[in-house]
């Protein structure tokens, strides 16, 4: 094999490791051939977090049901939190996530904003899902 071929043959395995580590490093990829499709197309997901008993939660629950409707492309999460210690941990999970130590229902959580409140809900939710869907 003559020196040129030899050359070709090292940079093309050069590069071939520099594409195979740009893919396998965490991050990496996405700087060199920036996000996967998949990756912008996940949904934005609405936590919606209410108590079986609460009043409030029940005055702002027809408020979420119409804004699911009007956002089919929005996934959301309404949970009851008072009688089911599954979405009890969740709740606090993804209150964690966020930095909110706000514990009291209803509540919204999306993205990184919190809204607490039968007041807060109804007043700011879908401007706060269409400012996430912008992010």
């Amino acid at each position: 094999m003559d020196k040129t071929m030899q050359n070709a043959g090292l940079a093309l395995a050069g590069i071939l490791i520099l594409f195979a580590v740009a893919l396998a490093a965490p991050g990496l990829g996405t700087a060199f051939f920036g996000p996967s499709p998949a990756a912008s197309q996940a949904p934005l997901t609405v936590y919606f977090f209410y108590g079986e008993e609460c009043p409030h939660c029940h005055d702002v629950m027809p408020l979420v049901l119409s804004l699911k409707e009007k956002y089919p492309d929005v996934n959301f999460r309404i949970l009851e939190i008072w009688h089911n210690q599954e979405n009890t941990q969740l709740f606090f999970k993804v209150s964690r996530e966020v930095g909110s130590t706000e514990t009291s229902v209803p509540q919204a959580i999306v993205g990184d904003v919190v809204l607490v409140g039968g007041r807060d809900i109804p007043a700011q939710l879908e401007q706060v899902i269409l400012d996430q869907k912008k992010k």
